[in-house]
């Protein structure tokens, strides 16, 4: 299972970026130790796991403490070493997924893709509610169906003032 893993930190001097490589991490303090490695006096990092343009992961530490995790399917915990990794340790699930749709599409609603029924999202989806994005626009970017956790990752980024970073590093 290809990934990618983009870690953001915001620290006095704005966002810095960097790639994490996860293989063979034994736990999930392993790799929030890595998160911390990036901006180690960081007021907010965040880890952002892709993987096989099916799975998006993140993960939250807030002045290098308090590990909040989400994950937009569970499916990714029983499908790879790296899911399990993150995942495994989350009993809370989020919202489901069909809270999210409309009562009735409307005709206004024909272009806009549909919910993915099937994504069964777990953790705190509120984990960057702070930051400007709900757990419903959360929920709602990673149950559209057609919207890549690259496409996900970006609008994310872009909304927190780090996407260039995360660009450069997909360019990378």
């Amino acid at each position: 299972m290809s990934t990618f893993a983009a870690a953001v930190a915001r620290g006095k001097n704005g966002w810095t970026a960097s790639e994490l490589e996860l293989s063979g991490l034994a736990d999930i303090d392993e790799v929030a130790d890595r998160l911390r490695d990036v901006e180690p006096d960081a007021a907010l990092s965040l880890l952002f796991v892709e993987a096989d343009d099916e799975y998006l992961v993140i993960l939250r530490l807030d002045e290098g403490e308090d590990l909040r995790v989400f994950g937009s399917d569970s499916a990714f915990a029983e499908e790879s070493r790296v899911g399990a990794l993150l995942l495994g340790d989350i009993e809370a699930p989020a919202l489901e997924i069909d809270d999210l749709a409309a009562p009735a599409p409307s005709d206004d609603d024909a272009d806009k893709p549909a919910v993915d029924p099937d994504a069964d999202p777990v953790g705190d989806a509120e984990l960057i509610a702070d930051l400007g994005i709900t757990a419903h626009k959360l929920l709602s970017l990673c149950g559209l169906e057609g919207m890549l956790p690259s496409d996900v990752t970006a609008e994310i980024c872009q909304r927190l003032g780090c996407g260039d970073e995360v660009e450069e590093l997909r360019e990378a």
